[in-house]
């Protein structure tokens, strides 16, 4: 009796961790950190907003922080339809196509070739590889302000200065080092065993490429499709640099938007231009930032 009655007495004793209080001392520290960072990126966004939906006499009263009395949308469709660029007065609508032909062969090429180059930096030992390696990570902390004038004149001698193709060898050429790091190291990550396997049952370099570490590969893609996207689309330097006005960028074409001294300032314009300019990599984050989060934690930035 003794006996059952110790037993059911242990059975009613709580076991295992105490349980934490919700709003415990460091919770409330935790999460109060986390609201004050949010909040110091959120409200520029939330004043661009705002701002982009008043009118300019709603503007002039001053208060930046206040939603819109009455919503309007004209200050979107000028920034994009009749905004003056310099000279021209058709808004981003120009500048979006630009960047879209540039952007999309610059991330199709650097990356295809930059996947090939880590592949083969990390699976096929070649002689030179490390001299290869070295020089390629070299290059991607070379500032570029020190390869603008020798580009020029490679540009200008091969005849494609000033065109959208010279801008997408440009970008290729500049994103391949880190894009070929990423890569490298991704790929190093992945079982040996597979590739020996491979090698074995009689697989060549394009086959190991195509048929195995292509198909385990799509988070790194996806890192990559990120970082260039966002880089090439958001470039300022480049594009005043090796296009002209008829071909400029879009954020080429915001800076002239915003910068233009013409006439009444406008400021419910510059941020709906902003906002647009701005819309494709924010597009791309929330689409796939599941798979990049998956694509840095399997390796993307390992040595």
């Amino acid at each position: 009796m003794a006996d059952a009655t110790l037993n059911v007495g242990q059975l009613g004793e709580p076991s295992g961790t105490k349980p934490k209080r919700t709003f415990s001392r460091r919770n409330i520290i935790l999460y109060g950190t986390l609201i004050v960072i949010a909040m110091y990126y959120l409200l520029p966004l939330y004043v661009m907003v705002v701002t982009s939906l008043k009118g300019m006499p709603e503007i002039r009263l001053g208060n930046i922080f206040a939603p819109p009395v009455e919503i309007t949308f004209e200050p979107w469709a000028k920034a994009w339809a009749t905004a003056c660029t310099g000279l021209n007065c058709d808004g981003l609508s120009r500048g979006f196509w630009n960047s879209v032909q540039i952007t999309i062969p610059s991330v199709i090429i650097s990356i295809a070739i930059a996947s090939v180059n880590g592949y083969a930096l990390a699976n096929w030992r070649f002689k030179g590889a490390d001299v290869f390696f070295t020089i390629l990570i070299f290059g991607a902390f070379i500032p570029y302000q020190v390869m603008l004038y020798p580009m020029v004149i490679l540009l200008r001698e091969m005849g494609i200065y000033g065109t959208l193709t010279g801008l997408v060898i440009v970008h290729t050429i500049f994103g391949m080092p880190i894009l070929t790091l990423l890569f490298r190291n991704y790929f190093t990550s992945i079982p040996e065993e597979l590739f020996k396997a491979a090698r074995v049952d009689g697989a060549g370099f394009w086959s190991i490429y195509l048929k195995i570490m292509l198909p385990m590969s799509l988070p790194i893609f996806v890192v990559a499709m990120i970082l260039q996207i966002t880089g090439i689309w958001n470039d300022f330097l480049f594009g005043v640099v090796y296009t002209k006005p008829d071909i400029y960028p879009m954020t080429v074409q915001l800076n002239n938007i915003v910068n233009s001294v013409q006439g009444v300032k406008e400021y419910n314009v510059n941020m709906a231009a902003t906002i647009l300019t701005g819309l494709v990599p924010l597009t791309v984050y929330f689409i796939s930032g599941k798979l990049f989060v998956r694509g840095i934690a399997a390796g993307a930035v390992k040595g």
